[in-house]
């Protein structure tokens, strides 16, 4: 299901012209307008689901399996260094777009950016109480 209103709904269906890399029945890929690094993509399900926790199972597993083969493809084209699979939720987690898509940044030694984040330092006990909070 599509929503009208929805700017990566209009890509992922061909409403709006990009620079495609790969389509099916389910999906498109994509060349980001404003990469991180040379060949950052974006996989765009053509149904909308605003994020993760909306994408069906099966949807999210296909999802994953064509990160593995634009990912693979990527690096033998463009002779990447790595890559780093990003999939933001929410605005608080960088979110922009309310349509679930993943981020596929080939990575170059000295490219500059920066995708990491401060490690934290919990104490074992701090790590215990997170634990039992998730499980009960």
């Amino acid at each position: 299901m599509r929503k009208e209103d929805c700017i990566f709904c209009k890509i992922a269906n061909g409403e709006i012209p990009s620079k495609s890399l790969y389509e099916d029945e389910k999906f498109r890929v994509i060349l980001d307008l404003g990469p991180a690094a040379k060949g950052h993509s974006l996989i765009l399900p053509k149904d909308h689901a605003a994020n993760l926790y909306e994408l069906p199972e099966k949807l999210a597993g296909d999802a994953m399996i064509l990160a593995k083969k634009m990912a693979s493809l990527l690096t033998e084209k463009l002779n990447c260094d790595g890559i780093n699979l990003v999939q933001n939720n929410g605005e608080a987690a960088g979110q922009t777009v309310e349509h679930f898509h993943i981020h596929l940044i080939p990575r170059y030694k000295g490219d500059g950016q920066n995708i990491n984040w401060v490690p934290g330092k919990p104490s074992q006990e701090e790590l215990e109480a997170v634990r039992k909070q998730i499980l009960e």
